[in-house]
């Protein structure tokens, strides 16, 4: 009787030959082959950037320097204020003013005025940037900037529903109107051009690295401004977003700060400040 690895090797009982490593490898998956394969979205984003990573040690190299960009630099980051009462917005205000100078707040629509008030009044030297996550409407849109204005608020974020914001090709925007959800790659970058002044790059939109650095490329080549943002992750998500906040505009960062822990080594935050990632973190 034969043995059983044997019969493994024969493919008894597996329904198929033994095949040589040769025979059975894939085909090598790059970032240009991830990308054809997977659609946008928070999957391919965490292989892109780990294909950046793996590229940059295996070239003993920094991401940045394989992205062609020059050694990083650190970036002031926003620091976010959560939807509440326009008290206690104010009051989170006030304590996050000591630390950064520029504040991100969350808005819902009803009571918004009174929020932007509360907040500025406490933080009157702060750089104010707001985030209304599509709760403003079409008629209340014009009184809201408005109110945003009157505050000196600096940017307000994807103030309409993302499938109902062609009304902002059509009205004055006294303050800078920034796409979030309405824009997630190149080509939703194209179809949203002239309603929008800037656009708020988030990796896990682009579906990675790759596709945030040529949305970058294409938004200032259109003549707008640049915010990079990112959901609530650890700092390695938030790593590879630093290349692409090199010469932002603005950038939301502050992910790992409202985490109850971040990984181990993580970025650094200093003074407002996030410092370029470590190797032993990332790129």
């Amino acid at each position: 009787m034969r043995s059983f690895s044997t019969l493994r090797r024969e493919g008894k009982g597996g329904g198929c030959r033994h095949r040589s490593v040769r025979e059975t490898a894939r085909p090598r998956l790059g970032r240009k082959e991830l990308a054809d394969r997977l659609p946008a979205g928070a999957a391919r984003n965490a292989l892109d950037c780990a294909l950046w990573d793996l590229e940059a040690k295996k070239a003993d190299q920094s991401a940045a320097a394989l992205a062609g960009l020059p050694p990083l630099h650190p970036v002031h980051t926003a620091f976010t204020i959560s939807l509440g009462s326009p008290e206690l917005m104010a009051s989170q205000a006030q304590a996050a003013r000591t630390t950064y100078s520029l504040l991100k707040l969350k808005l819902g629509g009803a009571g918004d005025p009174e929020r932007l008030s509360a907040v500025r009044e406490v933080a009157p030297d702060a750089r104010l940037i707001v985030d209304a996550n599509e709760a403003w409407r079409p008629d209340n849109l014009e009184l809201l900037l408005d109110a945003a204005a009157a505050a000196g608020v600096e940017l307000v974020e994807q103030p309409l529903p993302a499938d109902n914001d062609d009304l902002l090709e059509r009205i004055t925007r006294p303050v800078p109107v920034c796409a979030d959800e309405s824009v997630h790659d190149r080509a939703s970058l194209d179809r949203n051009l002239g309603r929008y002044d800037a656009v708020n790059i988030k990796l896990d939109k682009t579906g990675g690295l790759s596709e945030a650095l040529l949305v970058a490329e294409r938004a200032r080549a259109h003549g707008l401004k640049i915010m990079v943002g990112s959901m609530v992750a650890t700092s390695l998500a938030m790593a590879p977003a630093v290349l692409v906040a090199q010469d932002a505009d603005w950038v939301d960062l502050d992910g790992p700060l409202l985490l109850a822990r971040d990984r181990e080594p993580g970025l650094t935050y200093a003074s407002g400040m996030i410092l370029p990632p470590l190797p032993e973190l990332w790129g």
